[in-house]
């Protein structure tokens, strides 16, 4: 008998802990459902990123001097240096520079000990590929400018952190009923084409005022 009563003990004890578990759950969810929506359509928006984004990386081929301190400096020696030494000016003479972003791990060792300021960080980071060996970029693919996301004409560029309170960084953290300190982007575009339009007017009005006159 007291074995039974122990087991029935133990069932009870186990079901009211899962549905603890269960109501910790549902708390969390219906927490989230009272957030603001933060979702960008990518890729059609796209969020700007910080000032100190290591993206990928950009190359200078000019500036390069084959010193190979990027090599050393890599967790991984991942810069492929290929250089031959010119016997007549008996310096470095570079050929080929490449970094396989496949391996990357985006660390910025190789930018911050460059000497020469050959390598830099930029705010890149659409990557992907069908194929692995093209993530294997070269000094011609490296020295490519990199794509801003301000200057796309095909995106619309968000940044999340600037219609936000002062002061707070995370936007689950403002309550719906408060308003923001700036402008969402439709909002700005919407503003912007009533100025415009305000500016139509008040050229058209004085225009016909200098054809009265």
């Amino acid at each position: 008998m007291t074995g039974f009563f122990r087991q029935v003990a133990d069932y009870t004890q186990n079901a009211i802990s899962a549905g603890k578990y269960l109501l910790q759950g549902l708390a969390v969810t219906f927490d989230h459902m009272g957030r603001r929506p933060i979702t960008v359509q990518y890729p059609y928006e796209k969020l700007i990123p910080s000032e100190r984004y290591r993206g990928r990386i950009h190359y200078e081929f000019d500036k390069c001097i084959a010193c190979e301190v990027c090599v050393r400096v890599c967790p991984i020696n991942l810069p492929v240096v290929d250089w031959v030494m010119n016997k007549e000016t008996k310096k470095k003479e570079l050929r080929n520079y490449s970094i396989d972003f496949g391996v990357c791990i985006f660390c910025g060792n190789c930018v911050e000990y460059c000497p020469t300021n050959c390598l830099s960080m930029t705010e890149e980071y659409e990557l992907a590929s069908f194929d692995r060996h093209s993530l294997n970029f070269d000094n011609v693919a490296l020295g490519r400018l990199p794509t801003s996301v301000t200057t796309d004409p095909s995106v619309k560029p968000l940044r999340e952190l600037g219609y936000l309170p002062q002061g707070i960084m995370d936007p689950h953290e403002v309550p719906n009923k408060d308003p923001r300190a700036g402008k969402l982007p439709a909002e700005v575009l919407d503003w912007m084409k009533q100025e415009s339009s305000k500016e139509g007017e008040i050229a058209s009005i004085s225009n016909t005022k200098e054809e009265v006159n």
